[in-house]
């Protein structure tokens, strides 16, 4: 299985490739276009990210979280929601590979089998990086009023952790 997901990538470029010569298209000049527009388009994105990643820090940096944990404790418990959970759940929406992290943690402090290392992963999967894909695609097109996107995507993302919660206790 290994083998062919290595070959995955190789072999879709060599189908480009193929298909390019066939239709006649100068492969280099299109390549080096493509590069040209896409260091405009980093370029014009770079903003957004640093303004993300700075609002990102400043947030795990100033012990809010951890402060905000001790006074929701309580009210977790009551409705089966480990706190160890929280962190992911809150930071989902923001970040993938920081609810990674925390995953990864989650997995080496429980287990993957366990209840909360389950809880984890699905909600991992049912919820989406919001403000990351807002941060992307509105930025990449020069849309700074987002609307509602920002309200439907934190909303998906609260129903998506609601019904992680609810699945995760029913099945396990």
């Amino acid at each position: 299985m290994i083998f062919i997901s290595n070959l995955i990538i190789p072999l879709m470029v060599l189908i480009i490739m193929i298909y390019g010569i066939y239709k006649k298209v100068n492969l280099y000049d299109e390549f080096l276009t493509g590069a040209a527009e896409s260091f405009s388009m980093i370029v014009k994105i770079f903003p957004c990210f640093l303004a993300m990643i700075l609002g990102i820090n400043i947030f795990l940096k100033s012990g809010v979280l951890n402060l905000f944990l001790e006074l929701l404790e309580p009210l977790f418990k009551r409705f089966n929601f480990p706190v160890e959970i929280f962190p992911m759940a809150l930071m989902r929406p923001i970040s993938g590979s920081s609810t990674l992290a925390i995953l990864n943690n989650i997995y080496s402090l429980y287990g993957p089998d366990s209840f909360i290392g389950r809880l984890g992963s699905v909600i991992q999967g049912s919820t989406d990086t919001t403000f990351y894909v807002i941060t992307l695609y509105f930025g990449s097109v020069g849309i700074k009023k987002i609307r509602y996107a920002l309200w439907a995507g934190l909303f998906a993302d609260l129903v998506g952790i609601f019904m992680s919660i609810i699945i995760v206790n029913m099945l396990f």
